[in-house]
C-alpha cells in the first residue's frame, strides 16, 4: 500500500500515500486517526481505489417558492414525480407537459406519503389525507382519501406506513395509529391501536415501519412503532384484533427520532434518524442497549451528526434517501442556513459531505435523483457544475507521520490525478495538527515557478495551481514544490472546477529528515 524509498542524489526519501478511501472521520482523536481516513472530506466522494468529486445538478423544473415534498408514484406501467409548492401539488414526471391539479390545495407543503398497492396517500397533519392514483382509462385522480373512522379527526393524520399488507396512519401529537381494519383495504373503515397502554416513556409515535430479517416480506415480517422518546415497541403477528396472533415482541430505548421522514428501509433493515445518529434496528434492539455509538452506521462520523442534532433537530428536512444508481446514501441535513447531507457509500461504509447543495427533499424518480429546493426541483447527478456554478471540492487527510517519527522537511508533492480537463488546485501540507493553511500556487506545465506562498488562492488570476490535463482522461502526474517543517503532516487537496470531473487515487510525498534544520 505505500512505498518509501532512498533517492541516492539528494539523499531524500519518497512516501506514497494513497487518497483516504476510508472517508471523513469525526470520531477518533487526530493523534490516534486511520491514514486513510479524511478530517476533512466535502463533495470527494470514497471509493475503493480513490476519492471521487461528486457530480453536479441542472435545473428541473422552476417554482416562485420552495418545493416541500417530492413523491414518486408507480402503478407498473408508467412512473409519475409529483410536487408540492405554494400549498399546490403538480405532476411534473415531463417538464414539459406539468399537471396541476387546481382543486386540490395543501396548507402544509410538507407531507409524508405511503404508496400501497396502486394509490399514493398525502399526510401532513392539517389538512384531509389526499389519494393520488390513475384509473384503468389512464385519468389521473387527486382526491380525499376513502378512509373513515369514530373518534377520529382525519386532518390529524399526519404520516403513513404498510406492514403486514395493511395500510397504518399515526395521529399527530398522540400515541394513537388507524390501521385499515381489512388487510389489502385502500379505503373503508380504520380501526385504533393505542400505544399509551404499552409505551414506558410517554411522548408521541412519529414512525411505522415494516421490518425484516429475511430480505423481503413474508411471516417473519415484525411492525415496528417509534415513539418521539426514542421508544421502539415491536409487535409480531399480523391480526391485531387476535391476542394470540398480535403480541408485543419487545419495547427498547434509542436515540430520540428526529422528524416524521425518520426511517429508511433498505434491503430488509431499518435506519432510524435519531439525536446519537443514524442507527440500524439489526444492530440496536439486537443488543438492547442502542446508546451504544458502536452500532451507528454514522459511528465514524459521530461528533458531526451529533453536532447538528444538538442544534438543528427541529428544522424541516431531515431525511435519508438511497441512491441505487450512485452507490450511496444520502441523509439530508437542515442548518441554520441552508442544507448539507451526509454520504455514505453503501458498498465500503466510508463517509463524507455534500455542500452548497440546497435541498428541502429529496426522491428517486426512473432511476435519477432529484431534490426540491427553493425556486424549483433540480435533477441531481447530472454534468459536472451546479447549474453552472463551480463545485468547490475539500479534502484534508488524516496526520501522518510518512513511516519515521524523526522531524522532517517537506521538499515536494505529487497527487496523481485524472480530468477530463485542467482544473484550480490548491495543494499543501499542514504540520503537527496546526493548522497552518500554507497554500501553493505555481502553473503546472509551464516554465518558472512561483516560489511557495508567494500567491495565494486568488493571487494568480483567481486560478490557484492550474493543473495541466491531456483531456484524454489520463493520469497526470508531476511533481510541485512544498515547504512545511513538523514531524506529522496532513496533505490538504482542495479544487474548484466547473464542467470537469476528478479522480484522486495517491499522492507522493519527497522530504529529508530535518537534523541539523532547527
Amino acid at each position: 500500500m505505500y512505498a518509501q524509498y532512498i533517492t541516492k542524489a539528494n539523499k531524500s526519501l519518497t512516501y506514497m500515500l494513497p487518497a483516504p478511501i476510508k472517508g471523513l472521520n469525526k470520531r477518533d482523536s487526530i493523534a490516534d486517526m486511520d491514514i486513510m481516513c479524511a478530517l476533512t472530506m466535502d463533495n470527494y466522494i470514497p471509493y475503493e481505489d480513490k476519492v471521487v468529486l461528486r457530480n453536479g445538478y441542472v435545473s428541473y423544473v422552476n417554482f416562485p417558492k420552495k418545493v416541500g415534498t417530492l413523491a414518486v408514484y408507480g402503478n407498473g406501467m408508467q412512473s409519475e414525480l409529483l410536487a408540492v409548492s405554494s400549498h399546490k401539488v403538480y405532476n411534473i414526471s415531463s417538464k414539459r407537459k406539468i399537471k396541476n391539479f387546481a382543486d386540490v390545495f395543501l396548507s402544509d407543503d410538507n407531507c409524508q406519503t405511503v404508496q400501497y398497492k396502486n394509490y399514493l396517500y398525502f399526510m401532513n397533519g392539517f389538512d384531509i389525507p389526499k389519494v393520488y392514483y390513475i384509473d384503468s382509462q389512464g385519468k389521473q385522480h387527486f382526491e380525499n382519501w376513502g378512509f373513515s373512522a369514530d373518534n377520529l379527526n382525519v386532518s390529524a393524520i399526519i404520516s403513513g406506513s404498510v406492514s403486514k399488507q395493511r395500510l397504518w396512519f399515526i395521529e399527530k401529537g398522540t400515541l394513537r395509529v388507524w390501521y385499515a381494519e381489512n388487510a389489502g383495504n385502500i379505503s373503508g373503515a380504520l380501526k385504533c391501536f393505542d400505544l399509551s397502554q404499552v409505551s414506558r416513556f410517554g411522548g408521541y409515535l412519529v414512525a411505522v415501519a415494516n421490518w425484516t430479517q429475511d430480505g423481503g416480506q413474508g411471516i417473519d415480517d415484525l411492525t415496528v412503532f417509534v415513539t418521539s422518546e426514542g421508544e421502539v415497541l415491536v409487535y409480531t403477528g399480523s391480526n391485531v384484533a387476535d391476542a394470540d396472533d398480535w403480541k408485543l415482541r419487545g419495547s427498547y430505548k434509542i436515540g430520540r427520532p428526529i422528524g416524521y421522514k425518520c426511517c429508511l428501509s433498505y434491503q430488509g433493515d431499518v435506519v432510524i434518524i435519531t439525536q446519537d445518529g443514524y442507527i440500524p434496528l439489526s444492530s440496536a434492539l439486537a443488543v438492547d442497549k442502542v446508546n451504544s455509538p458502536q452500532i451507528a452506521y454514522s459511528d465514524i462520523i459521530r461528533d458531526l451528526v451529533c453536532d447538528r442534532t444538538k442544534i438543528y433537530a427541529s428544522r424541516a428536512g431531515w431525511q435519508g434517501i438511497i441512491y441505487a444508481r450512485g452507490g450511496y446514501a444520502i441523509f439530508n441535513v437542515p442548518l441554520y442556513k441552508g442544507f448539507e447531507q451526509h454520504v455514505i457509500n453503501v458498498n465500503t461504509g466510508a463517509w463524507c459531505r455534500f455542500t452548497d447543495i440546497n435541498s428541502h427533499c429529496w426522491a428517486e424518480f426512473n432511476n435519477r435523483l432529484y431534490f426540491g429546493s427553493d425556486d424549483g426541483v433540480y435533477l441531481f447527478d447530472e454534468g459536472h457544475d451546479d447549474n453552472g456554478e463551480l463545485i468547490i471540492g475539500e479534502v484534508a487527510q488524516a496526520y501522518n507521520n510518512l513511516g519515521s517519527g524523526k522531524l522532517k522537511k517537506i521538499q515536494l508533492i505529487n497527487p496523481r490525478t485524472k480530468s477530463l480537463y485542467n482544473y484550480t488546485l490548491i495543494i499543501y501540507t499542514n504540520t503537527d495538527m496546526q493548522n497552518s493553511n500554507n497554500e501553493y500556487s505555481e502553473k503546472i506545465g509551464h516554465t518558472g515557478g512561483i516560489r511557495w506562498n508567494s500567491a495565494k488562492w486568488a493571487g494568480d488570476a483567481k486560478s490557484g495551481t492550474v493543473w495541466q490535463n491531456s483531456g484524454r482522461g489520463e493520469l497526470q502526474s508531476q511533481w510541485i514544490c512544498n515547504s512545511a517543517t513538523g514531524y506529522m503532516i496532513s496533505l490538504v487537496f482542495k479544487t474548484s472546477t466547473v464542467g470537469n470531473s476528478i479522480e484522486w487515487y495517491d499522492t507522493g510525498i519527497r522530504y529529508e529528515f530535518g537534523e541539523g534544520l532547527l
